[in-house]
């Protein structure tokens, strides 16, 4: 449907010319899932609140739709402009507005890259733990769209363990808190919480203000390279036994391991029989802290039959360790056409997923390369095209992705633990939601955004 002249007019009234865009859109219909495209009408660049909630009053109005976008990161679809209409981009919201040391508290702009901001109070001795594998590119925004994880998650948790306050523009033109500035809130409704993970639904955030930890002084990393990949999972209740809390635990299997390599151009760093790594990461105030703990990790991992543990206490060995774990998604892209699940299930259950994972891809013929957040059970299950036709992978791939959700499901876990549900996995809600659940999430939609108008056709059918 062909925008009205009357609302291309009005958004110049709004904005000036060169934050309004309605060529060259191709960049703005796609973001990092699987092939998906759709294009969208115009493009604006808002530089404040305010800009954004007039915007979203002047889509109401005129029934246009409107999509957010941030870094273009996402594996769901999130960003996609999937029924045209109106993207708004934060590119030029993308402020640090103020690091108050005092109370350990940060206030920025959604489109400010999460590696920025971490850089930036490192500065200050301080520490923004949320850490996805695209923090290089992806933005706060995002983040807080899908509730983000990454490796620290284990230790420090996700995006929503960080936010304190948020100012959201909602589709009637409001532009509201959400919140306070505080860490303990117990009035009404925790609107701030309902925010984060609504995947920009019911409203466009346009500052945030984040929680702040003090920057730990040393961190060890650790190579743990297992013969057989249950007995890599099984190590991650083992260390939450004895007590232990690393910063990270990932887990990487040996195909994920080969193709990461193959594509940053490194010899495989690992033996030929290594099945798959644990990369263990151990921070606190000091090396002298640290090395202790290291050497009981390496005990109880020991007893679960790890192969030779490698320390890693130097920075080059240490950032290619972590090199080679980021780049794993960006090589699996590289490799073959595939499709990505991000489930999670209960750290003990992580062994079972590992099996069923690979007894389904040995049922349909499809292999699979599977790596991701063994501390916390969220593991991305990559599931390769490879030799099969287009009518084969088109006519299997929901079977399949539907039995790996109902065993999910059997096994106490949900769809997705940190890239959200979007556009691509919204088929699926039914494995894991009832009716009810689904009909109260859809009345907090219509709440907030009545006409539907606001990143439409995601999280759900209908």
């Amino acid at each position: 449907m062909a925008l009205k002249q009357s609302f291309l007019d009005e958004i110049h009234t709004v904005l000036p010319s060169d934050a309004v865009r309605r060529t060259n859109l191709e960049a703005y219909g796609r973001d990092e899932t699987d092939d998906f495209y759709f294009e969208p009408q115009i493009v604006v660049y808002p530089r404040s609140g305010e800009e954004t909630a007039r915007i979203l009053a002047l889509c109401n109005s005129h029934q246009v739709p409107v999509t957010c976008r941030g870094g273009g990161t996402g594996l769901s679809g999130g960003a996609l402009p999937v029924r045209g209409g109106l993207v708004l981009s934060t590119d030029r919201l993308n402020r640090i507005l103020h690091i108050d040391t005092a109370n350990l508290q940060v206030t920025v702009e959604p489109g400010v890259i999460t590696q920025v901001l971490q850089e930036a109070v490192a500065e200050h001795g301080l520490y923004y733990p949320p850490d996805p594998s695209s923090r290089g590119t992806c933005t706060l925004g995002g983040n807080l769209a899908e509730s983000a994880g990454g490796p620290h998650a284990f230790k420090y948790g996700t995006t929503k363990d960080y936010v304190l306050n948020l100012q959201v523009a909602l589709m009637d033109g409001s532009l509201i808190w959400t919140g306070a500035n505080v860490t303990k809130y117990a009035t009404g409704y925790h609107l701030t919480q309902l925010m984060v993970g609504s995947e920009g639904t019911l409203g466009v955030i346009t500052q945030a203000v984040l929680k702040l930890i003090p920057a730990p002084g040393a961190n060890l990393l650790l190579s743990v390279p297992f013969n057989d990949l249950e007995s890599a999972c099984r190590s991650v209740s083992a260390i939450q036994l004895a007590g232990l809390k690393p910063s990270a635990v990932e887990f990487m299997e040996k195909e994920a391991l080969e193709l990461s390599a193959s594509f940053l151009g490194m010899a495989m760093p690992f033996p030929s029989e290594v099945v798959a790594e644990l990369l263990i990461e151990l921070d606190g105030d000091s090396l002298d802290q640290l090395y202790p703990q290291a050497e009981r990790l390496s005990e109880i991992l020991e007893k679960e039959g790890a192969g030779e543990i490698r320390l890693a206490d130097q920075a080059d060995a240490k950032e290619m360790l972590w090199r080679l774990r980021r780049q794993i998604g960006h090589a699996v892209r590289a490799y073959s056409v595939y499709k990505e699940e991000d489930t999670v299930v209960p750290m003990a259950a992580l062994p079972t997923l590992m099996v069923k994972v690979k007894a389904l891809c040995a049922d349909y013929g499809v292999r699979s390369v599977c790596y991701g957040h063994a501390g916390d059970g969220n593991i991305h299950v990559n599931l390769l095209k490879e030799q099969h036709s287009d009518k084969y992978w088109k006519e299997i791939l929901p079977q399949m992705i539907r039995e790996l959700f109902e065993e999910v499901r059997r096994l106490g876990g949900t769809l997705s633990g940190e890239h959200g549900i979007g556009w691509s996995q919204k088929g699926y809600v039914d494995v894991v939601m009832d009716p009810v659940q689904i009909q109260l999430m859809k009345g907090i939609k219509t709440v907030f955004d009545p006409q539907g108008l606001l990143n439409p056709g995601k999280i759900w059918e209908g």
